[in-house]
């Protein structure tokens, strides 16, 4: 990532997607998608009209707690608030193409013992990680900015 503190990152992989599937609201789909490496599941709810998607498609997927490049904590302004001003500062947003805000909100053992199932939700658009303790662990409830790009 972009000179980006590792305590500010707290999840990065690559993605292909599956299937696309169509979700109970106009112009919202569902991604399907396993990592490069296969061992973590993700299903993402994305407004397609913003960001549509195929299956077969590769897309990388970072979770950060900042947008600041120096991984600073946001001072109660929002990414829109700051480039909103004209001399507006780089943020991590930039280098991206569809940004949201949500909340990490649950976490659940899998059932193989093995793994860890996270859910966050950016104001009703559902994510959900399924993988293995070590790749999820340094998720937690808190907010956080979900970053993809192709």
């Amino acid at each position: 990532m972009q000179n980006v503190p590792s305590d500010a990152n707290l999840f990065e992989e690559h993605f292909k997607i599956d299937a696309v599937l169509p979700g109970r609201y106009a112009r919202v789909a569902r991604l399907e998608c396993k990592s490069l490496d296969e061992s973590i599941t993700m299903r993402l709810d994305v407004n397609t009209e913003l960001y549509p998607c195929v299956a077969g498609e590769t897309i990388k997927v970072v979770l950060a707690t900042s947008l600041s490049l120096d991984g600073s904590k946001d001072d109660e302004k929002g990414w829109r608030d700051v480039a909103k001003t004209g001399n507006a500062e780089a943020t991590l947003a930039d280098g991206y193409d569809y940004v949201c805000h949500g909340k990490i909100y649950k976490f659940e053992d899998g059932k193989d013992g093995l793994t860890i199932n996270a859910y966050i939700s950016y104001g009703g658009l559902l994510m959900s990680l399924s993988g293995p303790y070590k790749k999820l662990t340094p998720l937690r409830v808190d907010y956080v900015y979900l970053l993809v790009k192709k």
